[in-house]
């Protein structure tokens, strides 16, 4: 099942927050509201997909400051900046450092929602795609130390007599261990095998 993104209203104009989560919930879409950057960050928990609707101005930390030290701490939540006073170099600044859309208040409610659609049918693309890529690097987890040390010679194409001069050992249980090898990654072939090592980034 598909994790639900939330949608983080980051704002300390009390009455933007509530239009804001009006629309985004009538809209089917999950939101939680902070009043500032401070408090999300308090309550934010890493990793989780979704999307920062994020004001400039506001009280302690601003919006820029926030995008920096989410970057700071690795975290990659796409940012859609709203604010009443933007301008050029502002919207220059926060785009070269990230975010993916820079909003003037107020706007269009069907503006807004067709954005943060696009942000997250984004994020829950990346999403399924790193779930994808860890259950295929799971598949290595079952490999024994012998399986994950003939693993390396077998995708870069050295043949089972050579592997077995290698490592000292017999011809007949290096085919063993390659079959095995192969049944546990669920790889047909060693050219799936090596791309299943290469998206796990597994050392050749």
């Amino acid at each position: 099942m598909s994790i639900q993104p939330c949608v983080f209203i980051v704002d300390d104009d009390y009455a933007v927050r509530d239009a804001l989560g009006l629309v985004i919930e009538t809209a089917g879409l999950a939101c939680r509201t902070f009043e500032s950057a401070e408090h999300f960050l308090e309550s934010f928990s890493p990793g989780t997909p979704g999307c920062l609707l994020l004001d400039i101005n506001m009280p302690g930390m601003s919006g820029h400051e926030l995008q920096t030290e989410l970057m700071r701490r690795n975290e990659h939540l796409p940012i859609i900046f709203l604010t009443a006073y933007g301008d050029i170099p502002m919207t220059v600044r926060a785009i070269k450092a990230g975010a993916v859309d820079f909003l003037t208040k107020p706007v269009p409610s069907n503006v807004l929602l067709e954005r943060i659609q696009a942000v997250l049918q984004q994020v829950l693309q990346l999403h399924e795609q790193a779930l994808a890529g860890q259950a295929l690097c799971d598949r290595l987890n079952d490999l024994t130390t012998r399986e994950l040390e003939i693993l390396p010679l077998l995708v870069a194409g050295h043949a089972n007599k050579e592997i077995a001069r290698y490592l000292n050992i017999s011809y007949r249980t290096v085919e063993i261990h390659r079959a095995r090898v192969l049944k546990k990654t669920g790889a047909s072939n060693l050219l799936e095998l090596a791309r299943l090592c290469e998206a796990c980034r597994l050392s050749q």
